[in-house]
C-alpha cells in the first residue's frame, strides 16, 4: 500500500522548479539539506540567502508522526486549537507504553488492558481528526515511517527526537515537541532557526564487523553530545552509496545524541531498492526521475569545504568497530581499545544483558547479520554467558523474520522475543534479574544509555554499539571479549573463533505480513464527541496557562541549582512515570527528580527557605506554587539533552517556573520552552553561574523591553543582604516573544 502518493507526487512536480530558483537567487550549488529546505518554505516567505544558525525561517512540512507517549499532549493541545481536522497528513505511533518483561503476546495483551483508557483515547482523537492509527505491537514509529511514509525529498516533524531516521530515505526529517505539531497539523507555518550545515564524506566501503552503527558511533565520538546543536547533518561520497538504506537511517536516527538538527543521506540506488522491496516502486520511480534534485550538486560533491560549515572525512574501509558509553553515547572507543578502557575505569566486566533492537537497530539487516553469529556459535557448541531480549522494529519484520527463521534461532539460543515496541530503550523494562542499584553492565544496540534509562538502576553501565557486537558480547559474556582477535571455549573445551557477520539488507523471498496494524481514519467519526472522565489519573484537559502580567519578575526563589548533565530523563522521567504523559498534573510529580542539585550533590533533595529543610523538588515546587510564589531554575551545559518530550518543558511551568537559566540549551528543549511561555535564557558570562546561591532570591528584569539580541538582566539577592548582578542573553524573536506574552504559542494561537 502507498500511502499519500497524490501528495508526494505534488512535491516532486514542484521540486525541480523550487530548486532552479533558489540557486538562481543564491548563483551557486546546493547541497541536498539546502534543496529541501528553499522548496519547502511556507507560502509566503520570501527566498533569500538566510544566514544559518541565526535566521528563523517559516517552513511547510508535508506531514506529522507521533508515538503515544508524546502524542497524547500533543492531541490534548490540538483539541484546544480550534480545528477540526488536520491539515497534513499525520499518524499516531502506540510503542512506547508496551513494557518488556515475559514475552511479545503477553506484554502486548497486558499493554493493552492497563493503557486501554489511552490508546481509545489516542485511536478516537486520530479518527476524529483525520489522523491514522498504528495499533499496539504494529511497530517502532520510525520502523513504521521508514517502512511506509519517508520518501526522498520530502519534509517532516514528529514528536520524538529520533525522527531523523527518515534521513535514511533522503527526507528531512526533525524531532520537535507536541506543540510544535500541533502548529503543522493546524496548518501554520512550523519556524526552524536555519541550521549549519555538517558534511560528512563517505569513502570506501564497510566490511568485516563494521557495521552502519559504527559510523554514528564514531561521529558521536567527534562532535560530541553538543557538536551537532541547530545543525543538519549532510551524509555524502560513494560509501554514503555503498550503504543499505535502513542502514542510513540507523545512522541518522543516532544523529540526534550529537544533538543535531536532523541528518540526511542523498537518494540513491540503494533508497530506490528499499522503496520497491517495501511496496513503494511508484515512489521509487518517480523519484528517480528527479535523482539530480535528491542528491547534493556535483560541485558541492566535487568541493565540499566550500559549502558545508563544517567536514568530517570517514573511511568506511578503515572504520573499527566501536562501542559507546556508558552513561553517555559519546564516550566513543574503538573495539582494539574498548577492553583496556573498561580495565582502566573499572566498568563491571560480566556481561549481563544483550539487547538487539529499538528505532535504532531493528531492521531485517540487523537482525540477519547478528543471528549469523548467532547460529555460528551454536552449531560450534558455544554457550549464550548472557541474558538476550530481542525486538523487531514492526510487525511486517517481525513477520518475515519468523517466516524465514530467524527468530527461531535466537529463541533457540535462549534469547526472549518481546514486543514491536520501544521497551528496555526508554526504560520500558521489567528486569526479572535483581540488580536494584548494584553496579552490571548491558550492551544495546540502541542509541542512548543515560544513567537509569534503561532499568531504572543509576549503577546499570549501558554500552551502545552495532546488532553484530551485542550478539557476540552476550555469547562470551564479557566487556573485554574482541571477537575479531579473541576466541571463545566451547563445550569441548576448543577454541573458537567467530567468523565476520552475514546477512541480507533485504528478505530474499520479500516482505510479508498478515496484519500491519494500520487503522485509517474514517469520514463518519468527525462528529464523534472524545470525552475525558475527570476523575481519570491517566487523561487531564488541558487549562490554558496564565498570559504574562507585564511585569518583570521580582524575588523569585531557585527552586534548584543543577550540576552537571540534565538531560530530558533528568527533568521528566520516562519507565513508569509514561503512564502519566497525558495528564499534566500527575506528571508533574516527576519534575527534576533526576537532577543533581549542586548544593549537595544528591537527587531530589532541595532546601526550602522558608523552614530550612530538605524536601523533594516538585513538592518544594508545589509549595511555592500554593503560595503564589514563582520560581527559577539554573542548569549548565546542553540542558534538556535527549528526548523531544514537551512535558520537560510544561511541567515546569505548571509548577509555576517562569524561567530557565542556563549555559546553553539542547535545541528541541529550548523551543519546547519557548512554546508554553518560558523564559529560556543563557549566562552572558557562564562563570556567573557559579554566582547562585541556595537561598537566593532572583530577579529577570528588562522584561518590558523584551526584544530580539537585547539581553535581560538578573539580579540575585543573597541571603546575607548582598546582591549580584549580570546579563543573560536569549534568542527569542518578535513571535516567540509574543507567546511569551500570550502565556504560549497556544495561546496566541487561539488568538
Amino acid at each position: 500500500m502507498i500511502f499519500d502518493i497524490e501528495m508526494i507526487r505534488k512535491v516532486y512536480a514542484n521540486l525541480p522548479e523550487k530548486i532552479k530558483k533558489a540557486k538562481d537567487l543564491l548563483q551557486r550549488p546546493l547541497t541536498l539539506t539546502e534543496k529541501i529546505l528553499f522548496s519547502h518554505l511556507s507560502p509566503g516567505v520570501p527566498l533569500i540567502s538566510y544566514k544559518r544558525a541565526n535566521d528563523y525561517v517559516n517552513f511547510a512540512p508535508d506531514r506529522v508522526a507521533m508515538q503515544d507517549a508524546t502524542a497524547q499532549m500533543a492531541l490534548l493541545q490540538l483539541m484546544n486549537s480550534g480545528r477540526t481536522s488536520v491539515a497534513v497528513p499525520s499518524t499516531v505511533h502506540c510503542d512506547h507504553l508496551i513494557q518488556a518483561y515475559k514475552n511479545a503476546e503477553t506484554d502486548l495483551e497486558t499493554a493493552n488492558v492497563t493503557n486501554r483508557e489511552v490508546f481509545e483515547f489516542l485511536r478516537d482523537v486520530s479518527n476524529k481528526f483525520g489522523i491514522g492509527f498504528w495499533k499496539p505491537g504494529a511497530g517502532i514509529i520510525h520502523q513504521v515511517v521508514l517502512e511506509n511514509y519517508a520518501f526522498p525529498g520530502g519534509m517532516m516533524v514528529g514528536t520524538d527526537s529520533h525522527t531523523p531516521n527518515a534521513g535514511g530515505l533522503g527526507m528531512i526529517a526533525i524531532g520537535v515537541g507536541g506543540a510544535d505539531a500541533v502548529d503543522v497539523m493546524a496548518g501554520l507555518p512550523w519556524e526552524l532557526k536555519m541550521p549549519r550545515l555538517i558534511g560528512v564524506k563517505l569513502t570506501g566501503k564497510l566490511s568485516g564487523w563494521s557495521a552502519p552503527k559504527d559510523v554514528i558511533l564514531k561521529v558521536a565520538g567527534i562532535l560530541t553530545v553538543k557538536g551537532g546543536t541547530n545543525a543538519i547533518i549532510e551524509y555524502f561520497g560513494e560509501g554514503a552509496a555503498s550503504l543499505s538504506a535502513t542502514g542510513k537511517g540507523t545512522i541518522c536516527n543516532m544523529g540526534a545524541e550529537v544533538g543535531a538538527t536532523t541528518s540526511i543521506f542523498p537518494f540513491d540506488e540503494k533508497s530506490a531498492l528499499y522503496l520497491e522491496s517495501t511496496g513503494r516502486k511508484e515512489v521509487a520511480d518517480e523519484a528517480r526521475w528527479i535523482m539530480e534534485h535528491l542528491q547534493p550538486d556535483p560541485e558541492v560533491v566535487a568541493n565540499p569545504e566550500q559549502y558545508y560549515d563544517q567536514l568530517i572525512e570517514i573511511d568506511l574501509s578503515e572504520l573499527e568497530p566501536h562501542i559507546n558509553g556508558p552513561f553517555t553515547p559519546d564516550a566513543a572507543y574503538p573495539i582494539s581499545e574498548f577492553a583496556a578502557a573498561v580495565r582502566v575505569n573499572n566498568y563491571p566486566r560480566k556481561m549481563e544483558v544483550g539487547l538487539i533492537g529499538s528505532c535504532t537497530n531493528s531492521s531485517y539487516e540487523d537482525l540477519t547479520r547478528a543471528v549469523s553469529i548467532v547460529r555460528q556459535a551454536r552449531e560450534e557448541g558455544v554457550p549464550v554467558k548472557a541474558q538476550f531480549l530481542i525486538n523487531p522494529g514492526s510487525e511486517q519484520i517481525r513477520y518475515t523474520a519468523e517466516r524465514d527463521g530467524i527468530l527461531g534461532d535466537f529463541e533457540e539460543a535462549g534469547a526472549t522475543i518481546i514486543a514491536n515496541a520501544c521497551g528496555p530503550c526508554i526504560g520500558q523494562w521489567k528486569r526479572e534479574d535483581e540488580v536494584e542499584n548494584r553496579p552490571n553492565s548491558i550492551v544495546t544496540s540502541f542509541n542512548r544509555n543515560f544513567a537509569k534509562r534503561n532499568d531504572g538502576n543509576p549503577n546499570t553501565h549501558a554500552f551502545v554499539t552495532s546488532p553484530e557486537l551485542v550478539a557476540a558480547l552476550t555469547i562470551a559474556g564479557d566487556l573485554c571479549f574482541n571477537p575479531l582477535t579473541d576466541t571463545l571455549l566451547n563445550d569441548r573445551g576448543e577454541e573458537v573463533k567467530l567468523a565476520e557477520p552475514v546477512g541480507f539488507e533485504m528478505p530474499p523471498r520479500g516482505y510479508e505480513v498478515k496484519d500491519a496494524g494500520f487503522l485509517a481514519p474514517s469520514e463518519e467519526a468527525k462528529n464523534i464527541d472524545v470525552s475525558i472522565d475527570p476523575q481519570s489519573n491517566r487523561l487531564q484537559k488541558l487549562a490554558p496557562f496564565a498570559a504574562w502580567d507585564g511585569k518583570d519578575y521580582i524575588g523569585l526563589p531557585l527552586l534548584i541549582r543543577v550540576k552537571g548533565k540534565c538531560t530530558t530523563d533528568h527533568i521528566s522521567m520516562a519507565g513508569p512515570w509514561l503512564r502519566y504523559r497525558g495528564h499534566l498534573d500527575n506528571i508533574s510529580d516527576n519534575m527534576l527528580i533526576g537532577a543533581f542539585n549542586a548544593f549537595n550533590d544528591q537527587t531530589n533533595t532541595v532546601l526550602d527557605p522558608e523552614t530550612l529543610e530538605y524536601m523533594t523538588v516538585p513538592a518544594l515546587a508545589r509549595k511555592f506554587k500554593a503560595k503564589g510564589v514563582d520560581s527559577v531554575v539554573v542548569a549548565e551545559e546542553n540542558y534538556g539533552e535527549g528526548s523531544s518530550r514537551e512535558h520537560a518543558a510544561m511541567e515546569p511551568r505548571h509548577l509555576n517556573v517562569k524561567a530557565i537559566l542556563v549555559k546553553s540549551f539542547a535545541r528541541i528543549h529550548e523551543t519546547n520552552l519557548k512554546k508554553q511561555g518560558m523564559l529560556a535564557l543563557t549566562f552572558v558570562n557562564k562563570d556567573d553561574y557559579d554566582k547562585v546561591q541556595e537561598r537566593d532570591k532572583i530577579s529577570v528584569l528588562g522584561l518590558g523591553m523584551f526584544a530580539p539580541g537585547k539581553n535581560l538582566t538578573i539580579e540575585l539577592l543573597h541571603a546575607d543582604g548582598t546582591k549580584d548582578r549580570f546579563e543573560a542573553a536569549h534568542t527569542y524573536n518578535e513571535q516567540q516573544i509574543e507567546w511569551f506574552k500570550a502565556g504560549s504559542a497556544l495561546n496566541a494561537i487561539r488568538r
